[in-house]
Parts: structure tokens; sequence; C-alpha cells
């Protein structure tokens, strides 16, 4: 007989240490190890949350960011750096699954940076490692375009798990290629403010309102639980941002923030939504809430049509260079 787990999850609606990756670090450790100690079987952090999310590109011209895109650079990390092996190594002493929004740098340029997210699981191994496929408006100013190899569902032991970032859960096409590889879970990780207008106005961009319309048409659409995890802007990152400019400071306290909650396979609220206050949210999920819906729209079973329909995803990862390998026998390989 088939058994549908039950599992407690945590969401970091959380500020790191903008810009400082050590005492980010830091801070994701604490608040690991707070969530274990509270029982969580998985905790999400945000979008870009180590060390931060480039604000600036919406707040000044490019050519006033010199200067914190390199400290960006200098405070970004590797995938297979030590900042990220002891994340790992927390995650496999308390038995958690992890995913962590970070901006990755790349090995062959200095200047490369991804927006990139991986879900660590309780073993401390790294089960996904996305890198977002298309950075959003001023986003481009700072991110490098990812590839569709991250595009996968993990079978965990809370239950089949993908993740998109921000933007990306407006692709239909992005998303369904998770909801067709059985996913149960989905996590949804979003800067804590994403301004569009400035000075301030009503035609500014309502985050909470734009993360709400896709969390619940995924989880409605896919009959699945939605984890939706966005960072929060603290007095600290607006002072780095700001540098003492009044105007840009009352802007930043005005913009709307992004919220962190949990939507059901009915497209429900189930959790408390966060918003304009730092903390962890707790949520109990039951895969078994994911089967009754699906006799209603199950887009990727008995309400699909795939001699009309068929979509491929391509799922190699890009590198900037190959090398062809001259071989003894004659033959060439490529690496």
């Amino acid at each position: 007989m088939k058994i549908y787990p039950i599992s407690k999850i945590c969401l970091a609606h959380s500020a790191p240490a903008f810009l400082d990756v050590d005492q980010t670090v830091n801070k994701i450790t604490s608040i690991i190890n707070e969530a274990s100690r509270n029982g969580a079987n998985i905790v999400a952090f945000p979008e870009a949350f180590l060390p931060g999310f480039p604000i600036w590109c919406a707040l000044k011209s490019p050519t006033e960011n010199h200067n914190f895109f390199k400290l960006l650079a200098q405070n970004s990390v590797y995938i297979d750096g030590p900042e990220i092996s002891g994340i790992c190594k927390i995650a496999e002493e308390h038995e958690i699954i992890v995913s962590l929004g970070f901006n990755e740098l790349s090995k062959n340029s200095i200047g490369c940076i991804w927006n990139s997210n991986i879900i660590i699981g309780n073993n401390g191994t790294i089960l996904s490692h996305h890198r977002k496929i298309s950075p959003t408006f001023y986003e481009k100013l700072v991110w490098a375009p990812g590839d569709g190899s991250g595009l996968q569902v993990h079978e965990t032991d809370i239950g089949k798990l993908g993740m998109l970032i921000c933007g990306e859960n407006t692709n239909p096409l992005a998303r369904y290629s998770l909801l067709a590889q059985g996913e149960q879970i989905h996590i949804s990780t979003y800067p804590p403010v994403w301004p569009t207008h400035y000075p301030y106005s009503n035609t500014n961009y309502d985050l909470k309102s734009a993360i709400e319309i896709r969390a619940k048409a995924h989880s409605f659409e896919g009959k699945l639980f939605n984890l939706v995890c966005s960072g929060f802007l603290d007095n600290k990152t607006i002072e780095i941002l700001a540098n003492d400019n009044m105007a840009l400071v009352k802007y930043l306290e005005e913009v709307p923030n992004g919220i962190s909650m949990v939507t059901d396979p009915n497209g429900e609220t189930i959790s408390d939504i966060l918003q304009n206050e730092e903390g962890l949210l707790y949520c109990e999920l039951d895969i078994s809430e994911c089967v009754i819906p699906k006799q209603y729209h199950d887009v990727v079973g008995g309400y699909q049509r795939f001699d009309i329909f068929d979509l491929r995803v391509n799922r190699t990862p890009q590198n900037p260079i190959q090398f062809q390998n001259h071989k003894e026998n004659g033959q060439n390989t490529l690496s």
C-alpha cells in the first residue's frame, strides 16, 4: 500500500547579512539549527539569499553601480566551494533538507554570476542545482542566463520536490516540465522587494499580489503544495543601498514587500503570511491531499492530450567551451 508522507516545513522569511558572505553563512547555519530544533523536515531560503539580491539595479543607472557589482562578485560562491560544503554538512548533521538561493560564480569568468538554487538532501548531498534560466528585467545587468539542467524533480522523504526561482514561476513551460515529473511539493523563491518605478507610485509592481497569483495557480494546476519563500528587507540593507540618500530610504520603505506562505493542492493558502516582519514560518504538509484533486484536472495524466501537445526540454548543461582530446587509438572525445 502506498504511504503518503506527512512533514513539517520551515520557510526563512529573512534578510541576509547583505553582501557579506561569511556572516550570511553564519545566519544560514543558525536558521537551519533553529528549524531542526523545531522539528522541520525541510527549510527553504529566499532567492539569492547568499549574499543578497541586487536591488541596486532598480535604484540607479548601471554607471553608478560598479562597486555594488564588484562587492557582489567578491561575496558570491562556487558550487563546490567551502561555503556550500559547510552548509551541506550542517544539513547532514541535522538530517534536514535545505533549499538555498545563492549567487554562483563561474570558474570560466571572474565576472560571471548566476542566480542559482540548490536543494540539499537530508544526507548532505546536493540533489538539485538550478540556475535561473532567464534573469528578469534589470536582473540581466548582473546575472547570466542558466540552462535547463536544473529543471528536475527529486524523490525525497517528504515527497517529490521541485523548485523555480521568482519569474520562472510565470513561465508555463518551465512549470509544466516539473509537473510532468510528478512534482508534489514546489518551492518558489522571491526577493524582498522588486521595484519597477521610481519615484514610488501606484504603478509599482505589487509583489505580494503577483506572488499570490502565481503560487495559487501552480498549486491548483498541479494539485500540489507550494512553499513560497521571499526575502525580507531589513534596515541595514536599506542603509547600505541608500548610502545616506534619504529619498532612496523613503522609497525602499514604501515599495511593496514580498511574502512567504504555503498553498495547498486546491490553491488555498494554508499558512500564515509573512510580509513586513522577519521570521520563520512553519506548516504541516500531508501528501495524501494531492490525490483526490487529481480526479478533476490532472494536467499530466487524464486531463492531458499527448497526441496534441508535445513538450521537449533540453537538460544538457551548457559550457562556454568544449575541448577535443586526441586519443592514441585515433578516436577523439569531447570534454
